[in-house]
């Protein structure tokens, strides 16, 4: 006789006693997780109001409202995010007070320092001090300065720009070196141009006067106008000799003048009377 076939165990499976212990194991887990979480909630704000109005919503903060009753989220209130500034690091400067425009007698004490210096030169011609309303300029010739179509300065220079450098070093205010030439082209394998040698020249300058270590590096700035600044025309030998020249421009007015003021070149097209692009001052 055939034995009768074994009935099921009422119940549930074997199994899903140590499936269902694993699943409470993993939901306390995760409740502790959450209770010991914390919510930045001025961050939370920002970042809410930010998401809601990259994605159009209207509403003040729908994405707090399914959250309202849970017990770690009761401590965050729904308040209109705060606007995120697009500059969050800087401040607002306080006004800077008016610098003094630079008195007639400064620019009178100035200019009897550098001439005091520059004596014998200026005796001989080849230097000239001249007083403005804010500056004083120094023109150095050519001759005694440089060799023809070259940059270096000379023995004697080198030592009448460091006598000068002592004088600039007690006087505020900015020092353009300004390099000058004819109208002469020149192409050499050093200098391309008049504008490469004017640069050059004027830069050689700068160099000596930096080496004193009397004078600022921030206070000097360097120029090559070419020939675009002639003294007078380039028609004799004599003349280009005019315009062959260094000026050294102290410059004392407050900085806030000096940024306003229109560039060289605009100056020298103003000076020179000849048109100018529309728009230019």
């Amino acid at each position: 006789m055939d034995e009768s076939p074994e009935e099921p165990k009422a119940g549930a499976p074997v199994w899903v006693v140590t499936f269902a212990d694993l699943m409470s194991l993993l939901l306390c887990f995760f409740v502790l997780l959450l209770s010991f979480s914390e919510v930045d909630a001025q961050r939370f704000r920002q970042i809410a109001g930010e998401m809601s109005k990259a994605f159009g919503v209207q509403r003040e903060a729908p994405i707090l409202e399914r959250f309202a009753s849970n017990s770690v989220l009761d401590r965050v209130t729904i308040n209109p995010p705060e606007p995120i500034s697009a500059h969050p690091l800087s401040e607002p400067q306080p006004p800077t007070a008016p610098q003094p425009e630079p008195s007639p007698e400064k620019v009178a004490e100035t200019a009897e320092k550098v001439t005091k210096i520059l004596a014998e030169p200026i005796r001989s011609g080849r230097v000239q001090v001249q007083k403005g309303d804010d500056r004083v300029t120094i023109r150095i010739e050519e001759q005694g300065t440089f060799a023809s179509g070259a940059a270096d300065v000379t023995t004697d220079f080198d030592q009448l720009l460091r006598n000068m450098s002592e004088v600039f070093a007690a006087v505020p205010g900015t020092i353009a070196v300004e390099g000058h030439t004819d109208n002469v082209p020149i192409r050499t394998e050093r200098f391309r141009s008049n504008w490469d040698l004017s640069a050059a020249r004027a830069a050689s300058v700068a160099n000596v006067l930096l080496d004193s270590g009397a004078v600022d590096p921030g206070r000097l700035m360097v120029k090559g106008m070419a020939d675009t600044r002639p003294r007078t025309d380039n028609l004799t030998p004599e003349n280009r000799a005019r315009n062959r020249r260094v000026e050294i421009i102290v410059d004392l007015r407050p900085s806030s003048a000096r940024e306003s003021e229109p560039s060289s070149s605009l100056r020298a097209l103003r000076d020179q009377g000849l048109p100018r692009t529309p728009g230019t001052p």
